[in-house]
Protein backbone atom coordinates (compact mmCIF):
# COMPACT_ATOMS: atom_id res chain seq x y z
CA UNK A 1 0.00 0.00 0.00
CA UNK A 2 1.09 3.60 -0.62
CA UNK A 3 0.70 6.55 1.75
CA UNK A 4 -2.97 7.09 0.80
CA UNK A 5 -3.92 3.49 1.58
CA UNK A 6 -4.30 2.56 -2.08
CA UNK A 7 -2.28 -0.05 -3.99
CA UNK A 8 0.77 1.15 -5.98
CA UNK A 9 -0.06 2.53 -9.40
CA UNK A 10 1.78 -0.23 -11.23
CA UNK A 11 -0.38 -2.79 -9.44
CA UNK A 12 -3.56 -0.94 -10.38
CA UNK A 13 -2.46 -0.63 -14.00
CA UNK A 14 -1.69 -4.35 -14.17
CA UNK A 15 -4.92 -5.37 -12.42
CA UNK A 16 -7.09 -3.30 -14.78
CA UNK A 17 -4.94 -4.01 -17.86
CA UNK A 18 -4.41 -0.31 -18.49
CA UNK A 19 -1.93 -0.19 -21.32
CA UNK A 20 -1.64 3.40 -22.55
CA UNK A 21 -3.22 3.97 -25.95
CA UNK A 22 -1.35 6.09 -28.47
CA UNK A 23 -4.63 6.91 -30.22
CA UNK A 24 -5.82 8.64 -27.04
CA UNK A 25 -2.55 10.53 -26.55
CA UNK A 26 -1.95 8.66 -23.29
CA UNK A 27 1.34 8.63 -21.39
CA UNK A 28 0.78 7.65 -17.77
CA UNK A 29 2.68 9.35 -14.94
CA UNK A 30 3.93 6.81 -12.40
CA UNK A 31 6.66 8.82 -10.68
CA UNK A 32 5.19 9.79 -7.31
CA UNK A 33 7.88 12.41 -6.74
CA UNK A 34 6.87 14.09 -9.99
CA UNK A 35 3.11 13.96 -9.41
CA UNK A 36 3.69 15.43 -5.96
CA UNK A 37 5.85 18.17 -7.44
CA UNK A 38 3.15 19.10 -9.95
CA UNK A 39 0.51 19.21 -7.22
CA UNK A 40 2.71 21.45 -5.06
CA UNK A 41 3.45 23.73 -8.03
CA UNK A 42 -0.28 24.29 -8.49
CA UNK A 43 -0.81 25.03 -4.81
CA UNK A 44 -2.00 26.01 -2.41
CA UNK A 45 -4.97 23.81 -3.22
CA UNK A 46 -6.90 24.11 0.06
CA UNK A 47 -10.31 25.61 -0.62
CA UNK A 48 -10.06 24.97 -4.37
CA UNK A 49 -11.75 22.47 -6.63
CA UNK A 50 -9.20 21.02 -9.05
CA UNK A 51 -10.22 20.21 -12.61
CA UNK A 52 -8.19 17.38 -14.12
CA UNK A 53 -8.42 16.20 -17.72
CA UNK A 54 -7.17 12.75 -18.66
CA UNK A 55 -6.41 11.30 -15.21
CA UNK A 56 -5.79 7.81 -16.59
CA UNK A 57 -5.11 5.44 -13.68
CA UNK A 58 -5.07 8.40 -11.29
CA UNK A 59 -1.45 9.04 -10.36
CA UNK A 60 -1.78 12.83 -10.44
CA UNK A 61 -5.30 12.61 -9.03
CA UNK A 62 -3.97 10.95 -5.89
CA UNK A 63 -1.27 13.61 -5.53
CA UNK A 64 -3.83 16.42 -5.84
CA UNK A 65 -6.03 14.90 -3.16
CA UNK A 66 -3.03 14.32 -0.90
CA UNK A 67 -2.00 17.96 -1.41
CA UNK A 68 -5.26 19.12 0.16
CA UNK A 69 -7.54 19.92 -2.77
CA UNK A 70 -11.10 20.55 -1.58
CA UNK A 71 -12.15 18.16 -4.33
CA UNK A 72 -11.11 16.92 -7.76
CA UNK A 73 -13.40 16.85 -10.79
CA UNK A 74 -11.87 14.63 -13.46
CA UNK A 75 -12.87 14.06 -17.08
CA UNK A 76 -11.78 10.79 -18.62
CA UNK A 77 -12.69 9.55 -22.09
CA UNK A 78 -11.21 6.05 -21.68
CA UNK A 79 -13.76 3.70 -20.05
CA UNK A 80 -10.96 1.29 -19.07
CA UNK A 81 -9.74 3.80 -16.47
CA UNK A 82 -13.05 4.30 -14.68
CA UNK A 83 -12.74 1.33 -12.31
CA UNK A 84 -9.26 2.44 -11.23
CA UNK A 85 -10.56 5.95 -10.58
CA UNK A 86 -13.54 4.51 -8.69
CA UNK A 87 -11.06 2.98 -6.21
CA UNK A 88 -9.60 6.43 -5.55
CA UNK A 89 -13.09 7.91 -5.14
CA UNK A 90 -14.01 5.20 -2.62
CA UNK A 91 -10.87 5.96 -0.59
CA UNK A 92 -11.68 9.70 -0.63
CA UNK A 93 -15.43 9.94 0.02
CA UNK A 94 -17.02 12.98 -1.58
CA UNK A 95 -13.73 14.40 -2.86
CA UNK A 96 -13.45 12.89 -6.36
CA UNK A 97 -16.07 13.17 -9.09
CA UNK A 98 -15.32 11.50 -12.42
CA UNK A 99 -17.10 12.37 -15.65
CA UNK A 100 -16.75 10.05 -18.61
CA UNK A 101 -16.63 12.16 -21.70
CA UNK A 102 -14.75 14.47 -24.03
CA UNK A 103 -13.18 17.47 -22.29
CA UNK A 104 -13.46 19.47 -25.49
CA UNK A 105 -17.24 19.22 -25.18
CA UNK A 106 -17.47 20.09 -21.48
CA UNK A 107 -19.19 23.31 -20.38
CA UNK A 108 -16.83 24.21 -17.54
CA UNK A 109 -18.47 27.51 -16.63
CA UNK A 110 -21.72 25.70 -15.87
CA UNK A 111 -19.93 22.77 -14.26
CA UNK A 112 -18.02 25.03 -11.88
CA UNK A 113 -20.57 27.75 -11.20
CA UNK A 114 -19.61 29.66 -8.02
CA UNK A 115 -16.54 27.49 -7.34
CA UNK A 116 -12.88 28.45 -6.99
CA UNK A 117 -11.13 26.32 -9.60
CA UNK A 118 -7.57 25.47 -10.52
CA UNK A 119 -6.88 23.28 -13.55
CA UNK A 120 -4.08 20.75 -13.09
CA UNK A 121 -3.53 18.06 -15.70
CA UNK A 122 -1.17 15.86 -17.64
CA UNK A 123 -3.06 16.66 -20.82
CA UNK A 124 -3.37 14.02 -23.55
CA UNK A 125 -0.90 15.14 -26.21
CA UNK A 126 -3.43 14.87 -29.02
CA UNK A 127 -5.84 17.46 -27.57
CA UNK A 128 -3.61 19.56 -25.31
CA UNK A 129 -3.34 22.65 -27.52
CA UNK A 130 -7.01 22.52 -28.53
CA UNK A 131 -8.06 22.40 -24.88
CA UNK A 132 -5.83 25.31 -23.97
CA UNK A 133 -7.25 27.43 -26.78
CA UNK A 134 -10.78 26.51 -25.70
CA UNK A 135 -10.09 27.66 -22.14
CA UNK A 136 -8.28 30.83 -23.23
CA UNK A 137 -11.14 31.88 -25.51
CA UNK A 138 -13.90 31.25 -22.96
CA UNK A 139 -16.40 34.06 -22.59
CA UNK A 140 -17.14 36.00 -20.53
CA UNK A 141 -13.80 36.92 -18.97
CA UNK A 142 -12.46 36.80 -16.20
CA UNK A 143 -12.18 33.06 -16.60
CA UNK A 144 -13.89 30.31 -14.62
CA UNK A 145 -10.39 29.22 -13.47
CA UNK A 146 -7.73 31.05 -11.50
CA UNK A 147 -4.79 29.11 -12.91
CA UNK A 148 -3.80 26.36 -15.32
CA UNK A 149 -0.91 24.03 -14.43
CA UNK A 150 -0.50 21.76 -17.41
CA UNK A 151 1.86 19.23 -18.95
CA UNK A 152 2.71 19.82 -22.61
CA UNK A 153 5.32 18.71 -25.07
CA UNK A 154 8.27 21.05 -24.57
CA UNK A 155 7.87 22.61 -28.00
CA UNK A 156 4.27 23.59 -27.20
CA UNK A 157 5.33 25.07 -23.86
CA UNK A 158 7.97 27.14 -25.63
CA UNK A 159 5.36 28.49 -28.04
CA UNK A 160 3.09 29.49 -25.16
CA UNK A 161 5.76 31.64 -23.44
CA UNK A 162 7.64 32.83 -26.56
CA UNK A 163 8.49 36.50 -26.96
CA UNK A 164 8.35 38.65 -30.12
CA UNK A 165 11.14 38.19 -32.66
CA UNK A 166 11.69 34.57 -31.64
CA UNK A 167 11.06 31.54 -33.86
CA UNK A 168 8.44 30.11 -31.48
CA UNK A 169 6.37 33.30 -31.23
CA UNK A 170 2.99 32.92 -32.88
CA UNK A 171 -0.78 32.84 -32.49
CA UNK A 172 -0.68 30.66 -29.37
CA UNK A 173 1.84 32.99 -27.72
CA UNK A 174 -0.35 36.05 -28.28
CA UNK A 175 -3.53 34.35 -27.13
CA UNK A 176 -1.95 32.91 -23.99
CA UNK A 177 -0.17 36.12 -23.01
CA UNK A 178 -3.17 38.35 -23.71
CA UNK A 179 -5.35 36.63 -21.12
CA UNK A 180 -2.86 34.96 -18.76
CA UNK A 181 0.64 35.25 -17.39
CA UNK A 182 2.40 32.04 -18.47
CA UNK A 183 5.72 30.53 -17.48
CA UNK A 184 7.47 27.18 -17.83
CA UNK A 185 7.97 25.72 -14.35
CA UNK A 186 10.20 22.74 -15.18
CA UNK A 187 10.99 20.14 -17.80
CA UNK A 188 10.05 16.47 -17.53
CA UNK A 189 12.09 13.61 -18.94
CA UNK A 190 10.42 11.01 -21.16
CA UNK A 191 11.49 8.42 -18.57
CA UNK A 192 8.84 9.74 -16.19
CA UNK A 193 6.06 8.32 -18.36
CA UNK A 194 4.75 4.89 -19.29
CA UNK A 195 5.24 4.46 -22.16
CA UNK A 196 8.00 7.07 -22.52
CA UNK A 197 7.20 9.57 -25.31
CA UNK A 198 9.81 10.47 -27.89
CA UNK A 199 9.93 14.09 -26.74
CA UNK A 200 10.75 16.02 -23.59
CA UNK A 201 7.76 17.52 -21.80
CA UNK A 202 7.34 20.54 -19.56
CA UNK A 203 4.92 21.82 -16.96
CA UNK A 204 3.52 25.25 -17.80
CA UNK A 205 1.57 27.45 -15.42
CA UNK A 206 -0.78 30.13 -16.71
CA UNK A 207 -2.20 32.56 -14.16
CA UNK A 208 -5.50 34.11 -15.24
CA UNK A 209 -5.34 37.87 -15.76
CA UNK A 210 -8.31 39.81 -14.49
CA UNK A 211 -7.11 43.15 -15.85
CA UNK A 212 -7.71 42.25 -19.51
CA UNK A 213 -9.76 45.06 -21.11
CA UNK A 214 -13.23 44.24 -22.38
CA UNK A 215 -12.18 45.17 -25.91
CA UNK A 216 -11.14 43.81 -28.27
CA UNK A 217 -13.29 40.74 -28.32
CA UNK A 218 -11.19 37.59 -28.28
CA UNK A 219 -12.71 36.50 -31.60
CA UNK A 220 -11.37 39.68 -33.25
CA UNK A 221 -7.92 39.15 -31.77
CA UNK A 222 -7.95 35.57 -33.09
CA UNK A 223 -8.81 36.78 -36.58
CA UNK A 224 -6.00 39.34 -36.56
CA UNK A 225 -3.38 36.85 -35.38
CA UNK A 226 -4.62 34.23 -37.86
CA UNK A 227 -4.21 36.67 -40.75
CA UNK A 228 -0.85 37.98 -39.59
CA UNK A 229 0.79 34.66 -38.73
CA UNK A 230 -0.90 32.78 -41.56
CA UNK A 231 1.63 34.49 -43.82
CA UNK A 232 4.24 35.30 -41.22
CA UNK A 233 7.05 36.02 -43.67
CA UNK A 234 4.99 38.68 -45.44
CA UNK A 235 4.83 42.30 -44.34
CA UNK A 236 1.65 43.25 -42.51
CA UNK A 237 0.57 45.55 -45.34
CA UNK A 238 0.12 42.34 -47.36
CA UNK A 239 -0.85 39.72 -44.78
CA UNK A 240 -3.69 41.80 -43.29
CA UNK A 241 -5.45 42.20 -46.65
CA UNK A 242 -7.47 39.09 -45.84
CA UNK A 243 -9.07 41.18 -43.06
CA UNK A 244 -9.28 44.60 -44.63
CA UNK A 245 -8.79 45.66 -48.29
CA UNK A 246 -6.35 48.45 -47.45
CA UNK A 247 -4.43 47.84 -44.20
CA UNK A 248 -2.27 50.96 -44.47
CA UNK A 249 -4.64 53.37 -42.61
CA UNK A 250 -5.14 50.73 -39.91
CA UNK A 251 -1.41 50.25 -39.41
CA UNK A 252 -0.84 54.01 -39.36
CA UNK A 253 -3.56 54.50 -36.73
CA UNK A 254 -1.98 51.75 -34.61
CA UNK A 255 1.48 53.29 -34.93
CA UNK A 256 2.86 50.14 -36.59
CA UNK A 257 5.18 50.23 -39.59
CA UNK A 258 3.57 48.86 -42.74
CA UNK A 259 6.76 46.89 -43.41
CA UNK A 260 6.63 45.09 -40.04
CA UNK A 261 6.01 41.36 -39.89
CA UNK A 262 3.81 39.47 -37.44
CA UNK A 263 6.68 38.16 -35.34
CA UNK A 264 7.83 41.71 -34.59
CA UNK A 265 4.57 42.80 -32.92
CA UNK A 266 3.98 42.66 -29.18
CA UNK A 267 0.79 41.30 -27.65
CA UNK A 268 -0.26 44.92 -26.99
CA UNK A 269 0.27 45.72 -30.69
CA UNK A 270 -2.07 42.91 -31.73
CA UNK A 271 -4.67 44.02 -29.19
CA UNK A 272 -4.47 47.58 -30.51
CA UNK A 273 -4.98 46.40 -34.10
CA UNK A 274 -7.98 44.32 -33.06
CA UNK A 275 -9.55 47.25 -31.20
CA UNK A 276 -9.11 49.56 -34.18
CA UNK A 277 -10.67 46.99 -36.53
CA UNK A 278 -13.72 46.79 -34.26
CA UNK A 279 -13.98 50.58 -34.18
CA UNK A 280 -13.74 50.78 -37.97
CA UNK A 281 -16.64 48.35 -38.38
CA UNK A 282 -19.04 50.17 -36.05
Amino acid sequence: MSGDGLPPLREIIARHNLMAKKALGQNFLLDLNLTGRIARAAGPLEGYTVYEVGPGPGGLTRALLAAGAHGVVAVETDPRCLDALAEIAAANPGRLIVHKGDALAMDERTLFANERVKVVANLPYNIGTALLVKWLTAEPWPAWFSSLTLMFQKEVGERIVAKPRSKDYGRLSVLAQYRTTPKILFEVSPKAFVPPPKVTSCVVQLLSREDVPAAPRIATLERVTAAAFGQRRKMLRASLKSLIPDPLPLLAAAGIAETARAEELSVADFARLARLIEEMKR
